[in-house]
């Protein structure tokens, strides 16, 4: 091994000069970035801005998930080991990729906190990058959207969820199951473009949003519920908002609010990577609560959920592979 290439080995997230390059890493070691990206701030021909939110001070039951983007981060090492499947290609050698760290919060002065994250994300969004962040209860998708909508006009929303976070009470409480409504109410989000997926909880409302139950994708299948999304969202700014508990429990059981029934790992996977046509603008993935999961089943999907949607965006930017075997 030369001189040249021993230098390239390890530590990437803060000892590579570009944000392209991927080298060899152990798995079980080195620095903990999102699938391995740079950590900085540079903004500068950044087309992805990784970031975290850890907050979890608007949960209904059980806390925890301010950990998540520390987990998500963990859990997506051997994601950054190989070419991407089923894509078939390195997602970095076209999309410019750094984790940005957390935004950073003040707990202690909870009424700061959505200006906070809106004040980030807005920064961020500025900048012309996209934004995949990591909760953090589901509240901080509300914030975040506020920021997108500035930029883009009214969203187009996928949820995927156990829950519909439309429940309405004080027009003023930080929630994370009332934040939608409100985003509607805003007209932050476009509720005739948006579906929501995976919901098994009632609400004597749908707000207008299109619902399509975990039992009715269980009994339709992946192709009737992409079809759904693709007419509503149709080519309208479209923003991902990804709860881990849309997951059946056997397959994330390390969130607040589990509830029997949801989505299998498969399932939400498959429904990303049918979007890829869609007018993609953003994304965050939430509530992921570490201190309930298992042998990390719920941070690793988590982590391939935000990795399929960044190889979602190197292919529309160019990103060419050779998958293999029966798709």
């Amino acid at each position: 091994m030369t001189d040249k290439e021993s230098n390239k080995t390890g530590d990437q997230a803060f000892r590579a000069t570009s944000i392209n390059q991927r080298w060899h890493e152990m798995t079980y070691g080195g620095a903990l970035s999102f699938l391995r990206r740079k950590y900085s701030r540079d903004l500068t021909n950044v087309d992805v801005v990784v970031s975290g939110v850890p907050y979890d001070a608007s949960v209904s039951y059980r806390s925890g998930c301010r950990l998540g983007p520390r987990a998500i981060r963990e859990a997506s090492v051997q994601l950054a080991e190989l070419s991407a499947f089923p894509f078939g290609f390195d997602p970095f050698e076209t999309l410019g990729v750094i984790d940005y760290g957390d935004c950073f919060l003040d707990p202690h002065h909870p009424l700061t906190i959505p200006g906070a994250i809106e004040e980030h994300a807005t920064t961020i969004l500025a900048s012309g990058a996209k934004m995949l962040t990591f909760g953090g209860d589901h509240f901080v998708a509300y914030p975040l959207l506020k920021a997108h909508a500035k930029k883009y006009g009214p969203i187009a929303l996928v949820q995927f969820d156990a829950h519909c976070d439309t429940w309405e009470d004080d027009p003023g409480r930080i929630d994370h199951g009332t934040m939608f409504a409100r985003a509607v109410a805003e007209g932050i989000v476009d509720v005739t473009k948006s579906t929501q997926i995976g919901l098994r909880t009632y609400n004597d409302s749908d707000h207008g949003f299109e619902i399509l139950t975990a039992p009715w994708v269980h009994r339709n299948g992946i192709d009737a519920a992409l079809e759904v999304i693709h007419e509503r969202a149709g080519d309208a700014p479209l923003y991902i908002s990804f709860d881990v508990d849309g997951l059946d429990p056997a397959f994330a059981p390390g969130t607040g609010t589990p509830v029997a029934g949801g989505l299998a790992s498969w399932q939400a996977l498959e429904l990303i990577r049918g979007m890829g046509a869609l007018n993609l603008v953003g994304m965050d993935v939430v509530e992921v609560s570490p201190p309930y999961d298992h042998a990390e089943i719920t941070a690793i999907a988590a982590a391939t959920v935000a990795h399929d949607w960044l190889c979602l965006l190197a292919k529309k930017k160019g990103a060419k592979g050779l998958p293999i075997g029966r798709l």
